[in-house]
């Protein structure tokens, strides 16, 4: 196909369920005592989660960036019974009908070219971990619950005939308990955060005060459209009423961003 689509949309989904099981939703975590045991906790067969708890790491990511690997850590998530435990595994968002045939276009199934996403139920860290220099660190100092990680891809795509290259990573995460119930979860605001290639966290493309909820891609101009929800009542979760902004992303400068509508 050629280059005839303008936008191309990105899968930001509310919800996923990555482990085995029914119905099994991104549960979080609890962060204070605000909130008595059981409820939904006991209703899903998951036992409710202590202050603190036991993480895991899964599987290393290849990067475009040769000296740099990242690794997903999930929580230890433990049956009402006693009779399991099991941490999310990685999936990973693919597209399949952008470009087919165009070889001025390769993207290899990737969202947007030169980036790979990735997600996993009750992905609460990354860590990173540089070969050359054998330093490793994570990229959050206290549990998030990450919705999901765009790193560079370890293949090399091309945008109209040109290798694309990437050196940063965008992750979508609920990181603070916006909404006051003692817990971070899905009901918390989404937000978007910036990380150069070496980790280092760097100033947000979009405002704390939004939620953000999907995306689109323009390739014509390497740019992401971020759709979120402004906080318009500050009671820290998005709500139907309230008023929908696009953001924009240059994926070639992503510390270049602004507001498109």
């Amino acid at each position: 196909m050629k280059l005839q689509r303008t936008w191309a949309s990105i899968m930001l989904v509310t919800l996923f369920t990555n482990c085995s099981g029914p119905g099994l939703e991104e549960k979080g975590f609890r962060v204070d005592t605000s909130r008595e045991d059981g409820g939904a906790d006991q209703a899903s067969g998951l036992s409710p989660d202590p202050l603190t708890f036991a993480t895991r790491p899964s599987n290393v990511l290849l990067t475009g960036v040769p000296h740099i690997r990242l690794t997903t850590v999930y929580k230890v998530n433990h049956r009402t019974d006693d009779s399991s435990r099991f941490i999310g595994s990685n999936k990973f968002h693919y597209r399949y009908d952008e470009h087919e045939g165009d070889i001025r276009n390769n993207w290899h199934g990737h969202l947007i070219p030169g980036i790979e996403a990735v997600f996993g139920y009750n992905l609460v860290n990354i860590a990173h971990f540089d070969v050359t220099t054998g330093i490793q660190k994570v990229l959050y100092d206290r549990p998030v619950l990450i919705k999901t990680l765009y790193y560079p891809s370890f293949t090399n795509d091309t945008l109209n005939d040109l290798r694309v290259s990437r050196n940063h990573f965008l992750v979508t995460v609920f990181d603070d308990d916006t909404n006051k119930d003692g817990y971070i979860n899905p009901r918390d605001l989404r937000r978007i955060h910036l990380f150069d290639v070496k980790g280092l966290r760097l100033k947000a493309p979009i405002p704390e005060n939004y939620s953000v909820f999907s995306s689109e891609y323009d390739p014509a101009n390497d740019r992401m459209y971020v759709f979120a929800k402004l906080d318009a009542n500050s009671n820290g979760t998005a709500e139907e009423e309230e008023p929908v902004h696009i953001h924009w992303i240059d994926m070639k400068d992503p510390l270049s961003s602004g507001r498109l509508y």
